[in-house]
């Protein structure tokens, strides 16, 4: 079974987005698709990009850790929210302190805005920095409008089923990316 890490990308005080995490989380365990596990950029609060990982000298046991799982991982699901048409700097931060850990990794965006379009406009400014750093963004995604209306705080959709069958699609296309990279691996 694939292991997918679903990284939380806001620290904004009265986030949306990480609804959208919990409820990756719950669809991947409860359909037995894959073991998930949430890296909450709120909780690691790094600081300031300065240096690579690899070329740090002492890198914090966060820092460490989070790459490991990172590295771990088959299977990344960003969930970023928009702010002003970008993505926010924790998640840049995060991106740019690992390297070798997001090449080939499958990763698949979903990303979050309280209005209408679903944070849409950030998703080539991020596709383009993943690009950069030779990780596989699937073609798959999965734009979250009105976020606040669409989840509740533990992650409950407010419309199951037709959430349920967006993630499928979205879901499916991530853990055929994942068996599509093991076979060429092997």
């Amino acid at each position: 079974m694939p292991h997918i890490v679903i990284l939380s990308s806001s620290i904004r005080t009265g986030r949306n987005s990480h609804r959208v995490a919990l409820y990756f989380k719950q669809y991947l365990e409860q359909n037995k698709l894959a073991t998930a596990q949430i890296a909450d950029l709120n909780e690691y609060r790094f600081p300031l990009f300065e240096e690579r990982l690899k070329f740090q000298p002492n890198p914090t046991a966060d820092v460490v850790a989070f790459a490991n799982s990172i590295r771990a991982a088959d299977g990344i699901i960003i969930v970023t929210p928009e702010y002003n048409g970008g993505y926010p700097a924790s998640l840049k931060n995060v991106i740019d302190l690992l390297y070798d850990e997001w090449q080939r990794k499958p990763i698949a965006i979903s990303t979050v805005s309280d209005g209408s379009f679903g944070g849409t406009q950030v998703i080539t400014s991020l596709q383009f920095s993943l690009w950069k750093i030779r990780a596989w963004t699937v073609p798959a995604q999965f734009p979250v409008p009105m976020a606040k209306e669409m989840f509740d705080s533990a992650g409950q959709p407010a419309d199951k089923e037709k959430v349920d069958k967006r993630a499928h699609i979205f879901i499916n296309e991530l853990l055929w990316c994942i068996e599509a990279k093991n076979r060429m691996s092997r």
